[in-house]
């Protein structure tokens, strides 16, 4: 784990989109330490009237390159997700055309017994997975 959705506007390009997703999950590996191909992504896109973004009176200019990033995931490590918020953002600046006011993250803990992978078990639990 961790379960990443992205919403965006719609418009990009397949290619665009695998790229978004590439930077992420590689991003995601190194920063929240994840375990080879442990690998959940969503990709959810939007018209604009779909996604109303403001930015809590912060002063954000949003564009339509904007994303949002929900990860659910076991409880992280404070430091490792400022690691993980920074480094995403400017890995997605230099790779994906998309400026750090147009990123929005948000990561909601939750336990091993919330997860079943599939067969109706909770591998976590049974000592399938770790």
């Amino acid at each position: 784990m961790p379960m990443m959705r992205i919403d965006m506007f719609r418009g990009r390009s397949k290619k665009e989109i695998k790229n978004i997703l590439d930077i992420s999950y590689q991003v995601a590996t190194e920063e929240l330490h994840l375990l080879p191909r442990d690998r959940y992504q969503i990709v959810t896109q939007h018209d604009s009237e779909e996604m109303i973004i403001e930015d809590v009176g912060l002063g954000f200019n949003r564009t339509n390159k904007f994303l949002m990033f929900s990860l659910t995931s076991s409880p992280r490590k404070e430091a490792d997700k400022q690691r993980f918020y920074a480094r995403l953002v400017k890995e997605l600046q230099e790779h994906a055309d998309v400026e750090p006011a147009d990123v929005m993250i948000n990561i909601v803990s939750n336990t091993k017994a919330d997860w079943s992978f599939g067969n109706g078990e909770a591998q976590f639990l049974n000592g399938k997975l770790d």
